[in-house]
């Protein structure tokens, strides 16, 4: 009879072990935080240094030299109205195929960066029309080549939801209708978590992952009496991605960002969740000195949680070196913005292909009515025209085909031959 009750009572374990949690993993596997600082598999302190693939899979109107047509989804109309719905869904593929390669990352990890946070929109896991897709998106296949591309060359990847469903800015950047709609909508805020989810769960057990950035820069400032109440939901937004990503994943950390352009950390009181939470902050222009991020430190020192600044750049080599300075000795790591774009003001520009000045000026034109469209068509040179640039566009983005801006690359305090 003992016999019998101890088999009975190994066996109950081993059902309890294969109907509970069964998320085995080591903790000691991925990034944690302690305290104010992150901490890597191996013990050693990480401070982070690197760059973000804005653009790739996050379109920008500026990236491309466009000035009115500013949002992933005002770039594809643009792009139908010129060239037709095939040749565009052929120019994105080709778009994604190029922008970023092996060569990309491989060249990144060169510099002496040890981190790449990877923006990306919601579409690219759902069946919604998106970047010339209109199911099956690509989301985790693109994803998954850059993890791979970092196991290889010895770095983390950070995923950041840059246009999250409704919109969480009510700007271009998150590709929206010029309002944050997913602090209100319940649907969207489900979308938004069941994405979330779904993410944490394919990546639960990859070291590479650094963490999950839940939001860009949520609540642009421009609404008036409705910011105070739209800060109001956002912790509690947080909480519903967190709560999703902890359903699966135990162990990878987890990135809040202020309000207000990453800047406003008043609505995050008590956002600590679990031992694996620290923040994003994000610095465009001003005063380059400590007292400039004495908020960002104050409030990171009060939550004894790692400070991160997640977008920074678009200024002079002289500014940028001073900033980094400053973020290197109050221990806040960064990622630049962007890696690559159109032009400068990047770690790598591609330049414009013959007949783009057509291309901007088709962008630029007025196309509210079918009449205008085909006037603004024929003013810009034709469709073969702006065919013919579009699809050099492709080309020029490759690596091998970029300049690369040394300056910008030793002012960030990385390794530039």
């Amino acid at each position: 009879m003992k016999r019998i009750l101890t088999l009975l009572t190994l066996l109950m374990a081993a059902i309890a072990c294969t109907s509970g949690d069964t998320d085995t993993t080591p903790h000691n596997r991925f990034v944690r935080v302690e305290g104010t600082d992150l901490i890597t598999a191996d013990g050693e302190k990480l401070f982070i240094r690197g760059t973000n693939l804005g653009n790739w899979l996050n379109p920008e109107g500026y990236m491309f030299g466009f000035d009115r047509v500013n949002s992933a989804h005002l770039i594809d109309e643009m792009l139908r109205e010129a060239i037709g719905p095939a040749a565009t869904d052929a120019f994105w593929t080709t778009f994604k195929d190029n922008y970023i390669t092996e060569a990309d990352i491989a060249f990144i990890a060169s510099t002496g960066a040890n981190t790449i946070r990877l923006p990306f929109h919601y579409k690219l896991f759902t069946d919604e029309d998106y970047m010339g897709r209109t199911a099956s998106q690509d989301g985790f296949e693109r994803i998954d080549s850059v993890v791979e591309w970092c196991r290889k060359y010895g770095m983390y990847v950070i995923l950041d939801m840059h246009d999250a469903p409704g919109g969480q800015t009510g700007d271009n950047i998150d590709d929206s209708y010029g309002y944050p709609w997913l602090l209100e909508c319940a649907t969207s805020q489900r979308l938004y978590a069941d994405i979330w989810r779904s993410i944490a769960h394919r990546y639960k057990d990859e070291p590479v992952i650094l963490g999950y950035d839940l939001l860009n820069e949520p609540i642009a400032p421009y609404f008036g009496e409705d910011v105070a109440l739209l800060n109001s939901k956002l912790k509690a937004l947080y909480r519903m991605g967190f709560d999703a990503i902890r359903e699966v994943d135990k162990h990878h950390i987890v990135i809040l960002g202020g309000a207000q352009w990453n800047s406003n950390f008043e609505p995050l009181e008590d956002c600590n969740f679990d031992e694996q939470v620290i923040y994003s902050c994000h610095r465009y222009g001003g005063d380059p000195t400590p007292e400039a991020i004495a908020s960002f430190i104050e409030f990171r020192d009060r939550v004894n949680r790692p400070m991160y600044m997640g977008e920074i750049g678009h200024n002079t080599y002289e500014w940028m070196a001073s900033f980094c300075q400053t973020m290197r000795q109050n221990n806040i790591g960064y990622t630049f913005w962007p890696y690559k774009k159109i032009g400068r003001s990047s770690w790598v520009g591609f330049a414009e292909p013959e007949n783009w000045e057509s291309v901007k000026s088709f962008a630029q034109n007025e196309r509210s009515s079918y009449q205008q469209i085909r006037e603004a068509r024929e003013a810009a040179g034709g469709q073969e025209t702006l065919r013919t640039a579009i699809e050099a566009l492709g080309e020029a983005i490759r690596f091998e085909n970029c300049t690369v801006d040394y300056n910008y690359i030793r002012a960030l305090g990385l390794n530039a031959e």
